[in-house]
């Protein structure tokens, strides 16, 4: 037999060689002969790496991916033994062929499950799979499955990025609860009533501070394990737009700063309440921290023809608005507008909760140039129809 893969093909003797037809490899060759699928898969098609041993060790199939992953040329894989032609280690610099032993071990294993090892000073993620010819028969394939670490090192710093945020934005507020609180403690009787009380509404407001990061924490955790619970109940959108217009007044913003819209008639929606109110704070607390002018706010049915019945809110200010560069970045975590202060993770937040009700949300110029938000709810059903 003999498969030609990356331009290269292995004969039966083992040794490499050139040849005009392109033959499919041991691992895609049942769907590409399998009649009414049309698939033709070569192994060069594949997005990560494959490689591919015979009864005997040798390397018989050895793919473009598993080149640009491993660094290693297919002539100097295909036809060697698999041993020499991929050398891995594990963490503690053991071979880890001779530790699994694949053709010579137990012979119920069925492969060998995913993870971290050391080819050359480089770490690949390695699975493999036993191809017997029996339950309990002797390896006919070795299939080995090769990706890299970009995508776990991604996400590495990611964490490595959240933690360091968190740590950040914690150290404040607990600086200042510690320092008010052990100051009052100590000197409880020098300081007047108004005193005590402006100490006091300080750390209550440090505290507040500590519970909505921890709140955004866990609000992360549940969108990227894809547990965000949405209690679906009926929701007044124009009375929670008011609502949360009327919180920004409370902490000090100006009434004549906001401007609602409303078109009605509004379709009954049921939404989380609650995530309601978490989308429209957050996307107020974002125009008026970091736009400028008024704040507009319209509130109607989706007027799109094409999309499902709901409900539209469009926030927008008169701001320098978002870099065109940077609007596909708006949505991702940790993206900052300016430097007024944030954890760059409320606008990640808004999009996952507004997603888990079915909805979209897009970001543009407002006609007066500053930052656009509009997100769309559908109608959807209560929780105990659902």
């Amino acid at each position: 037999m003999s498969v030609r893969t990356s331009g290269t093909t292995a004969t039966a003797g083992g040794r490499p060689s050139g040849g005009p037809p392109r033959e499919p490899s041991p691992a895609t060759a049942g769907a590409a002969d399998a009649p009414g699928t049309g698939l033709g898969l070569d192994p060069d098609d594949l997005p990560d790496g494959l490689v591919v041993a015979d009864e005997t060790g040798r390397v018989i199939c050895f793919n473009a991916a598993a080149a640009r992953i491993t660094g290693i040329a297919p002539e100097d894989a295909l036809g060697h033994p698999l041993e020499h032609a991929l050398p891995l280690q594990d963490i503690e610099g053991r071979r880890w062929w001779r530790l699994t032993d694949p053709y010579g071990g137990p012979a119920i294993r069925r492969g060998q499950p995913e993870r971290n090892l050391l080819l050359g000073g480089r770490e690949v993620l390695v699975s493999a799979r036993y191809v017997r010819s029996g339950p309990t028969g002797p390896v006919q394939r070795l299939v080995i499955a090769l990706r890299g670490t970009e995508a776990r090192r991604r996400t590495e710093l990611s964490h490595a990025e959240l933690i360091a945020t968190v740590a950040h934005e914690l150290r404040s507020p607990l600086t200042s609860v510690k320092g008010f609180t052990a100051t009052l403690l100590q000197k409880w009787e020098r300081f007047t009533d108004d005193q005590k009380r402006l100490m006091l509404e300080t750390v209550d407001a440090d505290a507040n501070r500590v519970t909505r990061l921890i709140a955004e924490l866990l609000d992360i955790s549940r969108i990227d394990s894809g547990r965000l619970e949405v209690r679906r109940q009926r929701v007044d959108m124009s009375a929670a737009v008011r609502r949360n217009v009327q919180a920004q007044t409370t902490a000090g913003q100006r009434p004549d700063r906001f401007l609602i819209r409303m078109l009605e008639p509004l379709p009954d929606l049921w939404a989380d309440p609650d995530k309601v109110d978490q989308v429209l704070g957050n996307l107020l607390e974002n125009a008026v921290r970091h736009g400028e002018g008024t704040v507009t706010i319209e509130v109607g049915p989706v007027s799109d023809a094409t999309s499902t019945e709901g409900t539209s809110v469009t926030v927008s200010d008169e701001g320098p608005g978002i870099p065109e560069e940077s609007m596909s970045r708006v949505f991702t975590r940790f993206w900052r507008g300016s430097k007024r202060g944030g954890t760059g993770l409320g606008l990640y937040i808004v999009k996952g909760i507004v997603e888990a009700h079915g909805g979209t949300i897009t970001v543009g110029r407002a006609p007066a140039g500053g930052a656009q938000f509009r997100f769309s709810l559908p109608v959807a059903a209560p929780a105990f129809l659902a």
